[in-house]
């Protein structure tokens, strides 16, 4: 059985009255989306987009059921891509999650390698974060 993590979930109602919706879920790696790198999910920024994407005020998320959070910050689990290994320190901001890629509001992220930026040295995951994304 694989290990179970938690994570924020938008999900689309097909009744117009209802709308959108969000919850705390239960996930696992086999639920992530494609992608050769997965990562521990340290910490994630909140801002004015996340906010639009969680409550439906604006068409920030374009595939349901999505996990939101425009970045994230934290430590490659398992890599297939050249770049990264296992331990690697690492940030992600843009290239579509939190809007069409389950995004950094969940404990593990599997996204594209070529995606991700090494944290510098100077920093960890929270500093990371705290500078947010403009």
């Amino acid at each position: 059985m694989s290990e179970r993590f938690r994570a924020i979930l938008i999900d689309k109602s097909d009744r117009a009255e209802k709308g959108q919706s969000f919850r705390f879920a239960e996930m696992t790696e086999a639920e992530l989306m494609d992608g050769d790198v997965t990562i521990a999910v340290e910490h994630s920024s909140v801002n004015y987009k996340d906010g639009l994407a969680i409550t439906g005020k604006a068409p920030i998320v374009r595939r349901f059921p999505l996990v939101p959070g425009i970045d994230l910050a934290g430590v490659v689990i398992s890599s297939s891509h050249d770049a990264f290994t296992a331990g690697d320190r690492v940030i992600l901001n843009g290239w579509g999650i939190g809007e069409t890629h389950h995004g950094g509001f969940a404990q593990r992220a599997r996204v594209k390698g070529d995606w991700l930026v090494n944290m510098p040295e100077t920093l960890d995951s929270a500093r990371a974060m705290a500078i947010g994304t403009p």
